[in-house]
């Protein structure tokens, strides 16, 4: 965690803030003096307290809700409870859903349903936050930044379905016309991370073949680390951090060097 004050008195709203990610965004961005944190969570409420509780102790003020992104009114709904404070400082549009299929062969593992969710979610949902939160992004004292966390599976077409990796696709894409279209007033960036320890892993598998991803993950990436949520919080935070002021329209590659294994930059 940083030890600047850079977030001092801001308001900040995170979706799909109950875990992994999300949590470790919103535990950043209180340690970094955030005043308020929306912490948006769809079904994991217990988790969402605990998030909030970490929130709190690092003496930001925790706004709990519970809605589902793949719908307008809850978006909105998201956004409203942000309203109270005048402004939204940051929006990390961070919630994700996905289909395990990890043999890209088969095509028959995915159903027209199956893309339909995962781009309600992972696209449609991050859009219609945007909307939500525009006129309130708007309002903040320095540009509003957003950050959508895509991932490297959507730069390189690899990862747990082909619904996902394209839906991750369509979402990096949608950052550069939002971030042409709602500048001046608004940034907005992407990250892209690559593997990252959370419990999207281990709700999928057992402990032993968990682990054996670790270790493979580790050895197969140019640092030979296998990330941790806190390790992509801090380059996604900076994003929406003064420090990143003049940044905008970019997609951060946060993956350990997984890229350099199978794309040079250039066809990114």
């Amino acid at each position: 965690m940083s030890d600047g004050r850079d977030f001092d008195g801001s308001v900040v709203v995170v979706t799909g803030a109950s875990t992994g990610l999300g949590r470790a965004v919103a535990v950043e961005v209180a340690g970094r003096g955030a005043k308020a944190i929306v912490i948006n969570f769809a079904s994991s409420e217990a988790e969402a307290e605990e998030t909030a509780a970490q929130v709190k102790a690092l003496g930001a003020e925790p706004v709990l809700v519970k809605a589902n992104v793949a719908e307008d009114a809850e978006c909105r709904k998201i956004a409203e409870a942000a309203a109270r404070f005048g402004r939204i400082d940051a929006l990390f549009n961070n919630a994700g859903v996905t289909k395990h299929a990890p043999n890209h062969a088969d095509l028959d593992a995915l159903t027209d349903e199956d893309f339909i969710w995962l781009y309600r979610v992972n696209v449609i949902g991050a859009y219609q936050m945007v909307r939500a939160a525009r006129s309130l992004l708007e309002a903040a004292p320095r540009p509003g930044a957003v950050v959508n966390t895509s991932s490297v599976a959507g730069v390189m077409g690899i990862g747990s379905s082909v619904a996902y990796a394209a839906s991750k696709g369509a979402l990096t894409t949608m950052t550069l016309s939002l971030a042409r279209a709602l500048a001046p007033k608004i940034r907005v960036n992407a990250v892209c991370p690559g593997f990252i320890d959370t419990p999207w892993f281990e709700k999928a598998m057992d402990p032993e073949r968990l682990e054996r991803m670790r270790q493979g993950v580790a050895a197969s990436v140019p640092l030979k680390v296998a990330s941790k949520a806190e390790d992509i919080a801090g380059p996604a935070v900076f994003l929406a951090s003064p420090s990143a002021g003049h940044i905008t329209g970019e997609t951060l590659l946060i993956d350990a060097g997984l890229h350099l294994g199978y794309a040079p930059l250039v066809a990114r």
